[in-house]
């Protein structure tokens, strides 16, 4: 376990270490941002969406629509998380 602390921890400090020695062109640097933002959505999709191989029932992909509502609305994170769970839990009790 300190290993892997120990090693996420080097792994994150030497973001900023180089990130004065290394330059992107703009083109570069807009791509590298926008990939992390794809890389995020389907990581939220695929989580989302699926259970194991197979899809999940409706109410994770409901949840996470409303939670992702509230999120692009900027409502507090707190709010945002309650309301997904609260509108799977819905979607499970109705069905």
């Amino acid at each position: 376990m300190s290993t892997l602390a120990i090693g996420t921890f080097a792994f994150r400090l030497v973001g900023p270490m180089l990130h004065a020695r290394i330059t992107f062109s703009s083109r570069a640097q807009r791509l590298l941002e926008t990939s992390a933002v794809v890389l995020l959505a389907a990581l939220v999709l695929l989580s989302g969406l699926t259970e194991g191989r197979s899809f999940a029932d409706l109410a994770r992909p409901l949840g996470v629509a409303a939670g992702g509502v509230l999120a692009w609305r900027k409502a507090p994170f707190l709010v945002v998380v309650l309301t997904a769970a609260a509108v799977a839990a819905l979607v499970r009790l109705v069905r």
